[in-house]
């Protein structure tokens, strides 16, 4: 379950990436699509029509009408016979036969090749150009078979639909007429002469079939179950052979054993033998001995040898014996008995074989020559049958009661083009253009090396995020908005900001020179700025805002009721005081002081004494004082502001620093032993969802906002 959870979830994210990736490069993914499609609509219309003339063929297989089931009478059509026609259709004979018909030469469409060819090479014969207009001719025409069946199409593609459609005719009726008709004329001549030669082979046939049967009854020969040629006398050897194989395999057997008998009677074993062993008799009789024998050790045991009971017993022991002796000897003369009768049956057996070997050398050459006129037989019948079945064909051929080929569909002038398909190709341009789009939109995407997440801030620079602020469009001033909205998504970014600087629990010491720098110009270092002072102001906090950043004295252009007085150049310099400098900000607990002017000169105006005694000044002052630093590259400037301030936030630009930039200025700061306590992220997309919490979409709009507002 946590694998399938993991699954969605990655699922998801690459669904919200392209969501966010699509919205960003809107304009370019719909310029390059409308493009691609304007330039694939102008080709498609720029094409030139053409035509296609069909012709639908059906090819009737041969039926049989002698045949006994309506199954039979369907003969099978090869898919290869099919193919041969194709072919056919598809040869440069048919080809010229079209080309002369509809004299095509003469055509001003095959004429101006000819012309061409003649004022390169000089003047064609006419099979030349006979030859030149047809291949012209069949490299627009198009012939196949429709799936399995017997049906042939026909195509004709020309510029003109009414000669598209006479054309495919034209190869129609010519295939019907060159092919169809010759077949017929020529299975007429071919039925006389089989029906001539029929009544021949016929008379052969019976002739041979007389003359086997007459053989055969003169020498006994019938046949086989597998029509093979055999005598009565060769069906009674078989069972003979099989009788005599037995009576041996028998004979042999009891020889065996009336030999094994006597060697045991020689040898005083007797009781040995296994038919002895075997005898229910001797069975009963050793039964009863065994019986006697223990009455005989009791007696014994008990009264003594001499005892007359003892004596009794002793001669009913001896009669026992006496009767076990005379049933084995009776045995063993048994299987003497069997053995002799198994040697006289072979003997009888081997004289009625010899008697019958004697007589079927006599009838080998009869049966040679019996395969023979079969053999010969046969042939005639194979020949007649062969004969009666060309016949046959060649008759329903010539009669041709069934059509061999028919038009099903005859071609017509089309009213529409086979070509262009202008609503398919006009959607293949979208298409093309939508995929082009998406191309390039990913070219661009992977090209670009900005920031855009919390692992890009957090995992590679080694710093949190603190915050994210959504771009605000169409705005020229987007710190205002935290006044004009103080519910909207833009302010609620600051104050999430300021809780992460300040934080959120009393009593805390907290940072009251708070500077914000970033890599690189543009980046909203200025705008974060003044919105952070505002957001300080409403919450409480007596705030200053110091303008540090000379060179562009960018922060006058945006903030409110700013005079037109010295600044933060001449209070350095020391030509103005610190209450001559200071100006209202038009908000309550807010005070700023701005650079009057840009201001560029060699003169290092934050690496003395009186940027320290300043800043210390203004700590005493005010709660918080929020330092908008120039950027760190290129200028040295920031650096000595930020090793003095208690706290530094570096702004970057959302998917736009380029992430090795930002590492320049993390090294930097951290070189320095300034207190980088995050980054902000600005201008972030208000639907981009690539930066972990800090995110911003429809329903967190609704949330924060009235819906008067």
């Amino acid at each position: 379950m946590n694998d399938t959870a993991g699954y969605e979830a990655r699922l998801a994210d690459v669904i919200r990436t392209a969501r966010d990736v699509v919205k960003r490069r809107i304009l370019t993914l719909g310029l390059v699509a409308a493009g691609v499609t304007v330039l694939g609509v102008a080709g498609t219309l720029s094409l030139k029509p053409v035509y296609e003339g069909v012709v639908r063929l059906q090819i009737d297989p041969s039926r049989n009408p002698l045949a006994r089931s309506a199954s039979d009478a369907q003969a099978q059509l090869a898919s290869e016979a099919i193919e041969t026609e194709v072919s056919v259709i598809n040869s440069l004979d048919l080809g010229r036969t079209v080309v002369k018909r509809l004299n095509l030469i003469r055509d001003p469409e095959f004429s101006e090749g000819i012309a061409q060819a003649e004022k390169k090479s000089g003047p064609l014969s006419e099979s030349d150009k006979l030859d030149r207009v047809t291949r012209q001719v069949m490299g627009n025409l198009g012939v196949s078979r429709e799936k399995l069946t017997y049906i042939i199409g026909i195509r004709y593609r020309d510029r003109n639909a009414a000669k598209s459609a006479t054309i495919a005719n034209a190869f129609a009726t010519a295939y019907l007429d060159t092919r169809v008709d010759t077949n017929i004329g020529t299975a007429a001549r071919q039925f006389q002469f089989f029906e001539q030669r029929l009544q021949e082979l016929a008379n052969e046939a019976r002739a041979a079939d007389d003359k086997v049967a007459a053989f055969q009854a003169e020498h006994s020969i019938v046949k086989s179950g597998n029509n093979s040629q055999t005598t009565i006398l060769d069906q009674q050897v078989g069972p003979l052979a099989t009788q005599l194989s037995v009576a041996q395999a028998s004979a042999e057997a009891a020889r065996a054993q009336v030999a094994m008998a006597k060697a045991q009677v020689r040898a005083g074993r007797i009781d040995t033998v296994a038919d002895v062993l075997d005898s229910q008799t001797i069975i009963d009789l050793r039964r009863q001995r065994a019986e006697v024998t223990r009455d005989l050790s009791q007696i014994e045991n008990r009264y003594g040898p001499r005892h007359p009971e003892a004596i009794r017993v002793k001669d009913q022991l001896a009669q026992i014996d006496g009767q076990i002796r005379d049933e084995a000897s009776r045995i063993i003369r048994a299987l003497e008995a069997k053995a002799a009768a198994g040697d006289a049956q072979v003997r009888g057996l081997r004289q009625e074989m010899a008697g019958l070997e004697s007589q079927q050398a006599q009838d080998v050459r009869a049966r040679v020559t019996a395969d023979s006129l079969q053999r010969d037989a046969d042939s005639k019948h194979a020949a007649y049958d062969k004969a009666a079945s060309l016949a046959m064909e060649s008759r329903q051929a010539s009669q041709n009661s069934i059509a061999q080929a028919r038009i099903i569909d005859a071609a017509e002038t089309p009213a529409a083009p086979a070509f262009p398909n202008k609503p398919l190709l006009f959607l293949v341009s979208l298409l093309v253009g939508l995929g082009a789009g998406v191309a390039v939109i990913t070219a661009q995407e992977l090209m670009v090396s900005g920031v855009r997440s919390v692992e890009d801030i957090e995992g590679t620079l080694g710093i949190p995020l603190i915050g994210a602020i959504p771009a605000l469009k169409k705005t020229e001033r987007p710190a205002d908005n935290l006044l004009d909205k103080p519910t909207s998504q833009f302010a609620e970014a600051l104050r999430n900001i300021r809780a992460s600087i300040v934080g959120v629990k009393a009593g805390l010491a907290r940072p009251k020179l708070i500077a914000l720098t970033s890599a690189m110009p543009s980046e909203g270092k200025t705008t974060t700025a003044l919105a952070l002072a505002r957001t300080m102001a409403l919450n409480g906090s007596k705030t200053i805002l110091l303008d540090v950043d000379v060179r562009r004295a960018q922060l006058r252009q945006i903030a409110s009721n700013v005079k037109d007085i010295a600044g933060t150049v001449e209070l350095l310099q020391g030509s103005i005081t610190l209450e001559e400098a200071i100006q209202p900000s038009g908000l309550d607990g807010m005070d700023q002081i701005l650079v009057r002017a840009p201001y560029f000169s060699s003169e290092n105006l934050f690496g003395n004494q009186a940027m320290n005694d300043l800043l210390s000044k203004l700590s005493e002052m005010y709660d918080a004082v929020i330092l908008d630093l120039p950027p760190l590259l290129g200028l040295a400037d920031g650096r000595f502001i930020a090793a003095l301030s208690d706290a530094v936030v570096l702004i970057v630009k959302w998917d736009d620093t380029p992430q090795h930039v930002v590492e320049s200025a993390v090294n930097a700061l951290k070189s320095d032993g300034s207190n980088l306590v995050g980054a902000v992220l600005s201008m972030v997309d208000p639907g981009a969802r690539s930066v972990g919490s800090y995110y911003y979409d429809e329903k967190y709009s609704h949330y924060y906002t009235p819906k008067n507002i």
